[in-house]
C-alpha cells in the first residue's frame, strides 16, 4: 500500500479529527479515513498530474520558446536572415511570446488540477491532523507541488502546501472507533518497529561524502602538473608533487569504500521504511520520518 502521511486508524482515534475528516470527505466524495481509498486516490491523481505535465502544449511551448530565443543567433550565420533582420527579430519575438504563453497555460492547468478536487480535501485533512498533534510520517513532494525535500528537508514550499491551522488542545481521552472489532482488542496500540542502529547511522552519513572523485582528480592533476613542470623547466621542485598521485588513489579507494557502506546502510533504511509501512497498515501511529528517510522514500518511489 505504501507509506501514507497518516493512517486512517490514527485519524479515527481522535473523534474530532474523525468527524472533520468525514465532513471534508462528504464534500469530495472520498472517505479519507479509508487507507485503501486514499492510496487509490493518490495513485490516480499522481498519474493524472504527471500526464498534465506532459501535455503537447507544454512541449510545444518549450520548443517554440527555444526557437524564439535562438533564432537571432542565426542572423550572423545566414546571409538570408541578415537581409531580413527586422522580420527575423519580429518572428523571434513572436515565437518567444507564444512559447511563454503556452508554458504559462500548461502550468496553470497543472496548478488547477493540483489545487482543486479531492487532493485539496486530503490536504485539509492533513492540516487538521497536524493541528491536533498527529504527526505526518511523510508528505510526498508532488502532493504539495514541491520539487523535492521540503517540510524540514530543505526543499521549496510548493504551490499547494498543507494548510496551517491553529494548534488544538489534546482531548482528555481519545476513543478509538471500532466498527466490527471488540473494544477490548481495538484499544491495544500497534507497536512501531524500533529504529535499528544502522538506520540511525544512515541518517547521519546520508548527506556526507561525495567529494572523493573531485578531490582525487585535483590531486592527480596537481601531481602530473608538478612532474610535467619539473621535466619541462628542469627544476626538481616539481617532483615533490609526485606523491599526490598515490594520495589521489587512496582518496578514490576511500570514496569507493564509503559508497559501498552507504549503499548497504541504504538497503537497511529501505527495509526499515517497509516495516513502517506494514506497521501503519496494521494501525500503528508512525512518527514523522527524518529528512534523510523522506528523501530516500522520494527517490525510491
Amino acid at each position: 500500500m505504501g507509506l501514507l502521511p497518516v493512517s486512517g486508524a490514527t485519524l479515527r482515534a481522535d473523534a474530532r479529527v474523525r468527524e472533520a475528516a468525514r465532513g471534508i470527505g462528504a464534500r469530495y466524495g472520498v472517505d479519507y479515513t479509508d487507507d485503501a481509498a486514499v492510496t487509490a486516490l493518490l495513485a490516480e491523481r499522481r498519474k493524472s498530474l504527471e500526464t498534465e505535465q506532459r501535455r503537447p502544449a507544454a512541449y510545444l511551448g518549450l520548443l517554440t520558446l527555444m526557437a524564439g530565443m535562438f533564432l537571432p543567433f542565426g542572423i550572423s550565420l545566414s546571409p538570408t536572415l541578415d537581409a531580413h533582420l527586422f522580420a527575423v527579430l519580429g518572428a523571434a519575438g513572436g515565437l518567444t511570446v507564444l512559447g511563454t504563453a503556452l508554458l504559462v497555460h500548461a502550468r496553470a492547468q497543472w496548478k488547477h488540477a493540483l489545487r482543486n478536487g479531492p487532493l485539496a480535501g486530503y490536504r485539509e485533512v492533513l492540516g487538521i491532523a497536524r493541528a491536533h498533534g498527529i504527526p505526518l510520517a511523510h508528505i510526498p513532494p508532488w502532493l504539495e507541488g514541491r520539487t523535492t525535500g521540503g517540510a524540514g528537508g530543505g526543499g521549496d514550499k510548493g504551490v499547494a502546501p498543507i494548510p496551517t491551522y491553529p494548534p488544538v488542545e489534546p482531548a482528555p481521552e481519545a476513543h478509538t472507533e471500532t466498527a466490527t472489532a471488540p473494544s477490548t482488542s481495538a484499544t491495544v496500540p500497534v507497536p512501531v518497529p524500533p529504529k535499528p542502529w544502522a538506520v540511525s547511522y544512515y541518517e547521519r552519513v546520508a548527506d556526507a561524502g561525495g567529494w572523493h572523485d573531485e578531490a582525487g582528480c585535483l590531486l592527480v592533476l596537481a601531481g602530473v602538473g608538478g612532474v610535467t613542470w619539473a621535466a619541462t623547466v628542469g627544476t626538481g621542485v616539481g617532483y615533490a608533487a609526485l606523491p599526490l598521485v598515490p594520495v589521489a588513489i587512496w582518496v578514490w579507494l576511500a570514496g569507493r569504500r564509503q559508497g559501498r557502506e552507504k549503499e548497504e546502510l541504504r538497503e537497511q533504511a529501505l527495509k526499515y521504511v517497509k516495516e513502517l509501512e506494514a506497521a501503519q497498515a496494521a494501525g500503528a501511529r508512525v512518527p514523522e520520518l527524518s529528512p534523510q528517510l523522506r528523501a530516500l522514500l522520494d527517490d525510491h518511489h
